[in-house]
C-alpha cells in the first residue's frame, strides 16, 4: 500500500469520525432538550386538565405552521425514507424546530402521540446538513441519513445498540454497506452518551421473573405474539385510515388538526380520564405489575391513530409500547406467564410488527429488560413481525426480506384460487 493511499484512508477515517461525533453531539443535545421539555409540558397538562380544551387551538397552530412554513417537511419520517431510497434534495434544517414545537404543542394540550418520530426527524434534519458542508455524494448522503436516524432513536430511548440497528433495518438491510453499519453504531453511542452527559434520565423497566424455556411456555409465547402482531396491524391501518379520511374530507390542511382537536377534547371530557393521552409512560410502567383492562390497548390505538391522522405531531413508537405492554398485561389474567414478561414482550413485539424491524426490537428488549428474557423477547418480535401484515406505520418504507417473500407467496396463491 503506497503512501498516497494511506493518506486517503486516514483522511476519510478522520472525516467520518468528525461527522459521526458532530451528528451524535447535536442530535443527542436536541433529544436531551426535547425530553426535558416534554416532561415539563406533560406536568403542566396534568396539573391543569382544563388546558385540553385548547387542543383545537394547538392543532390550528401546528396546521398553520406546517402549511405556511413547512410543506416540504410535512411528510416527517416518510420524507427521510424517501430521500434515502431516491435522493433528491437536502432535508431543510427547519424540519427539526417545526417537529419539536409541533410535538410539544400536541402533548401540552392532550394529543396522543409519541416521541421517536420527533427525535428521528431532528436527527435526520441535523445530519443531512453535513451533506453540503462536506460535499458528499448520493451514496455518502445515504449513510448520513442512516446516522441521523440512528442518533435520534438511540438518544431518545437510551438504547444505542437498538438505535443503530433500527436505522439499518428500517432502511432495508441488503442495501446497507459495512461502512454504514460501523458508523451507525459509532453515532448511536455518541448521541446516547451526549444525553447521559446532560444527565437526562430514561425510563427503566424490570422483568423480575423469567420462567424456564419449556415447550409449553414457548407455545404460549407464540400464541400471544400472534395477538401482538394483529395489534400492530390494527395500529398501522388505523393511523392510515384516519389520515386518509381527514385528507379526503377536509381540503384545507390547517383545519384538519383544528377539527380533530375539537373531537378529541370532547371525547376526553366524556370518557372522564386522561389515561390514553400523551405518551402514557405511567400506564406502561404500571402494566409490568398490575393487569390492565382488556380494552386499554384498543382505546390507545384509536386515540393515537386519530391524533396523528388529524395532523398533530409526534411519534408512533411510544404509543406502540403502550399498546403492546397493556395488551400483554391484560393477557396475564389468562396466560400462565409472568405479567412483567408478557408486558415486556408486547412492548417490543408490537413495535416490531408495525415497523418491520424484528432484529432491532429484539436487541432493544434485551437492552431494556435484560438478556435473560432474550429467547422470549426474540420469539415474540419474530412472530409479531410475520403476523402483522405487509403494511407498517411508515408508508414510504421498502419492505423486503423473508416477510416480503412470504406475503408475495400468499398473494400469488390467492390469485391462483381466483
Amino acid at each position: 500500500m503506497n503512501l498516497e493511499k494511506i493518506k486517503k484512508i486516514m483522511f476519510l477515517a478522520v472525516k467520518w469520525i468528525i461527522i459521526c461525533t458532530l451528528i451524535g453531539l447535536f442530535s443527542g443535545t436536541a433529544s436531551a432538550f426535547f425530553l426535558v421539555a416534554l416532561e415539563w409540558v406533560t406536568l403542566i397538562r396534568e396539573h391543569n386538565n382544563w388546558i385540553i380544551w385548547l387542543l383545537p387551538i394547538g392543532g390550528l397552530i401546528i396546521g398553520l405552521g406546517y402549511y405556511y412554513l413547512g410543506q416540504e417537511v410535512v411528510k416527517g419520517n416518510n420524507l427521510l425514507l424517501e430521500e434515502y431510497e431516491n435522493p433528491q434534495h437536502t432535508i431543510p434544517l427547519k424540519m427539526a424546530p417545526l417537529v419539536l414545537i409541533g410535538t410539544l404543542i400536541t402533548h401540552l394540550f392532550g394529543g396522543s402521540a409519541g416521541r421517536e418520530g420527533t427525535a428521528v426527524q431532528m436527527g435526520g434534519a441535523i445530519a443531512d446538513q453535513f451533506t453540503n458542508l462536506f460535499k458528499l455524494d448520493n451514496s455518502e448522503r445515504k449513510t448520513i441519513l442512516i446516522l441521523g436516524i440512528s442518533a435520534g432513536f438511540a438518544s431518545i430511548f437510551g438504547t444505542p445498540l437498538a438505535g443503530a440497528l433500527f436505522a439499518l433495518e428500517v432502511l432495508y438491510f441488503s442495501k446497507i454497506n459495512f461502512k454504514s453499519t460501523v458508523l451507525s453504531f459509532f453515532t448511536a453511542y455518541a448521541a446516547y452518551f451526549t444525553v447521559e452527559l446532560c444527565r437526562v434520565k430514561h425510563t427503566h423497566y424490570i422483568i423480575p421473573i423469567v420462567p424456564e424455556i419449556t415447550l409449553i411456555n414457548l407455545l404460549w409465547t407464540i400464541l400471544v405474539s400472534l395477538l401482538f402482531g394483529l395489534a400492530a396491524m390494527l395500529f398501522s391501518r388505523s393511523t392510515h385510515f384516519w389520515q386518509t379520511l381527514f385528507l379526503k374530507t377536509i381540503p384545507f390542511p390547517p383545519l384538519r388538526p383544528f377539527i380533530g382537536g375539537i373531537i378529541l377534547a370532547i371525547t376526553i371530557y366524556f370518557i372522564g380520564t386522561t389515561k390514553y393521552i400523551g405518551i402514557g409512560i405511567p400506564t406502561i410502567v404500571d402494566a409490568f405489575s398490575t393487569p390492565n383492562n382488556s380494552y386499554d390497548f384498543l382505546i390507545k390505538i384509536l386515540f393515537t391513530g386519530f391524533t396523528l391522522g388529524a395532523g398533530f405531531k409526534g411519534g408512533e413508537v411510544t404509543p406502540l409500547f403502550f399498546v403492546g405492554a397493556t395488551l400483554g398485561s391484560a393477557l396475564s389474567v389468562v396466560v400462565p406467564l409472568p405479567i412483567a414478561l408478557l408486558a415486556g414482550m408486547g412492548f417490543v413485539a408490537v413495535f416490531s410488527g408495525a415497523t418491520h424491524t424484528p432484529i432491532a426490537c429484539t436487541v432493544m428488549g434485551m437492552e431494556l429488560f435484560g438478556v435473560e428474557s432474550g429467547i422470549f423477547i426474540g420469539t415474540a418480535c419474530l412472530i409479531a413481525y410475520f403476523s402483522s401484515g405487509s403494511v407498517g406505520i411508515y408508508q414510504a418504507q421498502i419492505v423486503k426480506g423473508p416477510k416480503y417473500r412470504l406475503y408475495q407467496k400468499m398473494k400469488n396463491k390467492d390469485l391462483e384460487l381466483l
